[in-house]
Order: C-alpha cells, then structure tokens, then sequence
C-alpha cells in the first residue's frame, strides 16, 4: 500500500486543485456502493416469500418496480462519478503535458545531449497517459477495492451472519501479501520497458529524418534489421512485465472460490440448524460474488500505481532539472546593446577536455559588421553560442552596455537576437509561414521584402504555388541553398539588433552570396552583425574580421590589415581567389 500513497501524495497538488471534482466523484461512488447492496437484499426476500408460499403478485410486482428503480438510480450515479473521474484524468494528463512542453522549450543544448528525443517522448505520450490512469481509474479501483469490500463485508456480516462473513473472509489478507510481491515486480520491470521504448523512438527518429542517406549508403536491410531487433527487445520487456501481470487474476480466483467453499459449506450448516434462511444464504452468495470485482480492482490497483509511479519518477526527472542558464537575482534594463564587450572568455563544453574557446577579448560597437573566420574546428561556432546564452560562460564575463550579460533578463536579450545556424530547421508549413515566424503579423509587403533580401524572390517563380508552397518536413522540398536563404529572411524579417550568421551561406553560390552580403550591408545600418563563414569574401568588407585557431584569436584587423600581413588570412584569401578563377 506504501506506493499509492506515494503516487497520491506526489500528485497531491492536482488533488487539491480539483478537490470539489473528487470529492462528487467519490461521494456519488460511495453512495452507489451503498445502493448497490439492496438489489440482493430484495432478492432473499423475495426467495424467502417463495419458499414460505407467501408471494403474491401485488409483493412481486412491488419488487421488480423496486429492481427496476434501482436500476435507473445505480445507471445515473454511475453517469456521474464516470464523467468526474474520466474527466480528471485527461485533465491532469493536460496539465503534465503543458507542463512537461513549456519547461523542454527553456531547456538549453546540453540538456538535449543527455536526453534524446524519442526518450522525451515517450514520456510526453506513455508516461504521462499512466500518470493519468492514477488519476482516474486509479482512484476508482482505490475506492472500489477499499471502501466497496468494506461495504459489502459490513452489508453480509450485518444483514446475514457475522460469524459466516468472518469465517468467508478468511483467505482474502493472502491477496494483499501476494499482491505487494507482484507489485514490485511490476513496477522494476515496467521501468526498464519504458526506456526501451525511448530508445526505440529514438531509432524510428532517426531512420525517417535520415532516411535518405540510409538510402544513399544501401542501408536499408541494416536498419531494417536493428529496428526489429529493438522491437523484439521491447517487446520481451513487455512481454515480461505481462508475465507478472497475469497471475493476478488465477491468484484472486483461487482465493475467492476457497472463500465461495467455505460460504457455501458454512452457510448450508446454518441454514439446516435454522440460524439463517435460504434466501439469506443465496443473498450472501451473492454478495461474495460482488466481492470478485473488488479483489481484483485491488490487483488492478497495484498494477495501476505501481506503473503510474514509475511513469511520475521518470517525468519528474525532466521537469525538476534546471536550465543551465537562467535570469540571474538582480537584473537591470538596457534599451539597447550598444556595445559588446568579451573580456577573456574562456569556455569548454562538457564533453571536451580542452577549452573550446579561450581568452577571448573583443569589443563590438552597435552597427559594426564583425567577419569571424578559421580553419574547421577553430571556435567560430562557439564564439556566437557565447552570445546565444546557451551554456553558462565559464571563465571570464561578456558585458552588454556595461552591464553584466547574465543581469540582463532573458527574454530581452533573446529579443535581440537574430540567428541562422549552420543546420537550417524549417518547419512542415508554407514558405509564407516559415518567414513568418520571424515576424507573427507580417505584412506580405515585408515578407517578400525580406525574400528579396535574401535572393529568394526568383526562386518562388520555381516552386508550384509561390509563397504558399509547402516545403515539406524540416524543408525536404527545397535545396541546401534554398533553405539557406528562406532561414536568412526568417531572421532578417524580424530586423533584430543583432543578427548572428553561421555559415548561413555555405550552400549558396558566391555571386548569389556577394548581392546577399550587399543587401544586409544596406539594409542593417545601425544594426550589430555578426558573420561566421569559412568563405573569407563573405566578410571583406567587415569593420573588423577575427580569425580563430584552436579557440584563440591569432590574427584580427580590417581586411585590408590582414592582407597586409603574413598569416593564415592572406593565404586563404588568396587561395579562394585563385580557385574562383579557375572556375570562371
């Protein structure tokens, strides 16, 4: 009984906030359960009046109306606490799954690199669908199982014989021991089911996202092959916990015929010394026949919580873990970012060994165009996330107008950014929509001037229904480049204060990049930039450029500075050069 009390006492807070709901719900239950013990009373009566010759038609007819008023009152109570009870579940499995929703979206990368994305949800479907049954037939089975015996034990010991209920009663305490030792079973190995049903939705995840590159390698029977085998692993776990399950029911029905035996052989010895009448001892049996559905809600209860407890562990673990970064005590107002100040910023993620980025200093004035170049793997990427807020700076600070980046409130600073990762992530909407995005009420008049800004005008000309062309599940539909360009005017269309590019055209052609850098130049006066690319002309007419090795600054200047010097920069520069004109 230890773990329905924890399940109750967890969910306590939905309880309280829906206490009139299960205060009508439980009361209508028990008042049904008190209804419910008349028809079998009628029953022996009316045997009794057949065995003593003294029925008439006027007692009989009186009886069925009685039955059948009964009826129609048991049939509306039980409408009733239905309605409330149901209707309390799927409430709460509204609130967790809001709940769960809302804290994932404040959740930053490296939450995400420890739970995957089929594990989350499955506890946003699975698991929180089993905290729901608690709250519903949990607390049906709860009261069924507790109060309705008690009922039914108090209606055959007080209306029939005490000593005849005792003696029937007597096998029953073996259920609760053979349940507790189901119970523990049940809740270890439906634990380990869940995650293997997490991981399996990972596996299906990741076979339809990547599904063409399955294709590309002619890997098609390998993951066949491990998804079945996934499959066939999560169904033996399920498999196993239905091992345990099943013997609820032959265990409750051993015990309730040994206590039908013993009511039959005990009672017929007193109906012949004449303590109790037939129609009382059919009456009685008939109540022990009630008492099958309460002993089993009592294995279905266990059964219930046990699995609802397991199901709350695993999405209490997601909703109690705190977001790495938050708003900090003091916070202060800043109208606007108009300087960037990095004073040796040093950071590592942490599954490095080795800091990422390291003594970073650098000052960007508000309206400045900053080029961030370096070879693969040199921190361009982690420089920008610094700016995001996605990790906790560890070493070192980043000051916004003077004031301390984690004393400016989140939700202001995120305002201001505008972000086009290398990855683009394009949603399963039109192309009208997902420019949108940036921007909830645009007018059609600036969502084509922001296509128009990132060269994507003539590319509607190619797609079936222009701006209202579906592009399909993360952009299926639209090349590299294309879905580039469409997250390039997402962003732009917003016209945030600072506007962080990474390797945002990287599949775009270098003369479709150069008017594409030249319609931002003019467009973002005023406006902080920040441009991350490995192709050097994408940032020649930057206000400064910063080139990074291994994290650290080696060379910065205007482009004309660096060209000047002798380092990685001139020789890129110059490399990139040449291969264009070979190209032309």
């Amino acid at each position: 009984m230890t773990v329905i009390f924890s399940v109750l006492w967890r969910l306590g807070w939905f309880f309280k906030e829906h206490k009139a709901r299960y205060a009508l719900a439980v009361i209508v239950l028990i008042t049904v359960n008190v209804v419910e013990m008349l028809p079998p009373l009628l029953l022996g009566i009316a045997l009794d009046h057949i065995q003593q010759s003294t029925l008439s038609w006027s007692s009989l007819a009186q009886s069925i109306g009685y039955m059948l008023g009964l009826a129609v009152v048991i049939y509306s109570l039980n409408y009733v606490w239905m309605f409330q009870l149901h209707g309390g579940a799927n409430r709460l499995q509204l609130k967790l799954r809001s709940h769960l929703f809302t804290h994932l979206l404040k959740m930053a990368p490296p939450f995400f690199e420890k739970y995957r994305t089929g594990d989350l949800m499955a506890r946003a479907t699975q698991d929180i669908k089993s905290i729901g049954e608690t709250a519903g037939p949990g607390i049906l089975t709860l009261v069924d199982s507790c109060l309705f015996s008690i009922t039914i034990m108090v209606a055959m010991g007080y209306v029939i014989d005490w000593n005849l209920t005792l003696v029937t009663i007597l096998p029953l305490p073996f259920i609760a021991l053979v349940i507790t030792i189901f119970g523990k079973t049940i809740h270890r190995r439906f634990t380990i089911a869940q995650d293997a049903f997490g991981r399996l939705n990972d596996q299906v995840l990741e076979t339809i996202s990547g599904v063409r590159v399955i294709r590309a390698y002619v890997r098609e029977r390998a993951n066949q092959d491990k998804f079945e085998s996934m499959t066939e692993d999560v169904f033996a776990k399920n498999v196993a916990i239905a091992r345990v399950e099943v013997l609820f029911e032959p265990t409750i029905r051993m015990l309730i015929g040994l206590s039908y035996l013993i009511g039959l052989g005990y009672g017929t010895y007193l109906v012949f010394r004449q303590r109790i009448s037939l129609g009382e001892l059919i009456a009685f049996n008939v109540y022990l026949g009630m008492l099958i559905w309460p002993m089993f809600a009592i294995g279905e209860l266990i059964n219930v919580m046990q699995r609802g407890n397991a199901s709350l562990t695993r999405v209490e673990e997601i909703v109690s873990y705190e977001p790495e970064v938050q708003d900090g005590k003091s916070l202060e107002q800043v109208a606007l970012p108009h300087t960037i100040q990095f004073d040796c910023v040093s950071f590592r993620y942490p599954s490095s060994q080795a800091d990422n980025l390291s003594s970073i200093a650098l000052r960007i004035d508000r309206g400045q165009t900053v080029g961030i170049v370096g070879r693969t793997g040199s921190g361009k990427t982690t420089l920008l996330r610094q700016l995001l807020r996605e990790y906790p700076i560890d070493r070192g600070g980043i000051a916004v107008s003077g004031i301390p980046i984690e004393r400016i409130p989140l939700q202001t600073w995120k305002q201001w950014i505008g972000y086009v990762p290398q990855e683009q992530l394009l949603f399963t909407k039109t192309v009208k929509e997902n420019v949108q995005f940036g921007k909830e009420h645009a007018t059609e008049q600036e969502i084509f001037h922001a296509l128009e800004l990132a060269a994507f005008l003539q590319d509607l000309y190619t797609l079936p229904d222009g701006v209202d062309t579906l592009v399909g599940e993360r952009g299926i539909s639209l090349s590299g480049g294309q879905k580039q360009r469409l997250a390039l005017a997402r962003a732009i269309i917003s016209d945030p204060e600072i506007l962080l590019l990474d390797d945002a055209l990287s599949a775009v052609d270098a003369k479709t990049e150069a008017k594409i850098i030249d319609h931002l130049r003019a467009e973002r006066k005023g406006r902080t930039t920040l441009i991350a690319t490995h192709r050097l002309s994408a940032v020649e007419h930057s206000d400064f450029i910063l080139v990074l090795d291994q994290g650290q600054v080696v060379e910065r200047g205007t482009h004309e500075q660096l060209m000047a010097g002798r380092g990685w920069y001139k020789e890129q520069y110059e490399s990139q050069q040449m291969q264009m004109n070979l190209v032309k």
